[in-house]
């Protein structure tokens, strides 16, 4: 903790909440016999009030499958409009962040489609710097998103066939890179198989961080942007059940992060363009630009802590629980 700017931000402080202090929040574990210590103040001081434009808990099972068209001799077209906008976005209570977004998000919204779907993103660029969208997978190099570099008040329509299927991303990719993506202008752009996935409990998890001082190092990490948001305010799942987590790595001046699970085990889809798992494990390691799928089921109910295997990471906001429950309400 002794990383923070201001006046200690991201404070130990029990009974406090990161959505508010009087939502529900998990039991705390068991205080160690020889510590006395225990995870239940593990948190933030204050609350982050959700706006109209972001929730992380909205965010968690969102997909937007866009406006859907039928073509003339068969196939399917879907339809975005994005807007690159200069936005303020709160990243832990009273900490704000000069955020560079897309539709007024970090994340941006989490794009969803089938593979052979044509694909049309009406880019608008309402910001103050150049910007592009750059999507991972596969397509004719004009539609790639280095460039053209749209400029403030352009525009600029990427329009392209969904393949592979598979988990991938959008991001800006205009020079300085690591200052477009730090400042928060990515997402999660998800091509289902043709056949669809199994049924499961779905949500999208994007760990990033934000140096709030811009000294080339963060201090706030976390998953979908706001620090411990699901650590007082746990994910409720239902146990034995199939849960799908896409999750994915923005973390900007860190070579690395990682994804632990707690007390259960995952299979990992690596890049999500197979059906086939190929491990099963607890913590997965993943480089910037990373994304997997994880499939696994609670076997158990009660809290599952999931967060970063680097300690300094989890400690700073990256951490939550799943809580299984034996039935859903």
């Amino acid at each position: 903790m002794a990383g923070l700017t201001g006046a200690s931000v991201l404070e130990l402080a029990r009974g406090s909440s990161v959505l508010g202090a009087n939502d529900a929040r998990p039991n705390p574990e068991p205080s160690s016999p020889h510590t006395g210590m225990s995870h239940e103040g593990m948190g933030v001081v204050g609350a982050t009030v959700p706006d109209d434009r972001y929730d992380p808990r909205v965010f968690l099972t969102h997909f937007d499958y866009g406006r859907l068209e039928s073509l003339p001799g068969g196939g399917t077209r879907r339809s975005w409009e994005i807007v690159a906008i200069d936005r303020e976005i709160e990243i832990a209570p009273g900490v704000f962040f000069p955020a560079w977004t897309y539709n007024g998000q970090v994340p941006g919204p989490t794009l969803r489609c089938t593979e052979g779907d044509l694909l049309r993103v009406d880019f608008i660029n309402a910001g103050s710097h150049p910007h592009t969208i750059h999507f991972h997978g596969q397509h004719p190099p004009e539609m790639d998103g280095f460039e053209p570099i749209v400029r403030p008040g352009e525009r600029f329509v990427y329009e392209f066939e969904a393949k592979p299927f598979g988990m991938h991303l959008y991001h800006c990719h205009t020079p300085p890179l690591k200052r477009h993506l730090h400042k928060g202008l990515y997402g999660v752009f998800i091509v289902d198989p043709p056949e669809g996935r199994p049924p499961a409990n779905e949500m999208v998890m994007v760990m990033n961080a934000f140096d709030t001082n811009f000294d080339g190092e963060n201090e706030v990490y976390a998953v979908n942007t706001v620090a411990f948001c699901y650590n007082h305010i746990p994910i409720d799942i239902p146990v034995r059940q199939p849960c799908r987590v896409y999750v994915a790595n923005f973390t900007e001046f860190d070579l690395i992060n990682s994804f632990h699970l707690h007390a259960a085990m995952f299979r990992v889809l690596r890049t999500g363009t197979t059906l086939e798992s190929g491990e099963l494990t607890d913590t997965l390691m993943m480089c910037q630009g990373e994304r997997h799928i994880l499939e696994f089921e609670l076997e158990h109910p009660g809290l599952h802590m999931f967060h970063a295997h680097q300690s300094e990471f989890a400690e700073l906001g990256w951490m939550g629980f799943f809580r299984g429950l034996e039935r859903m309400a």
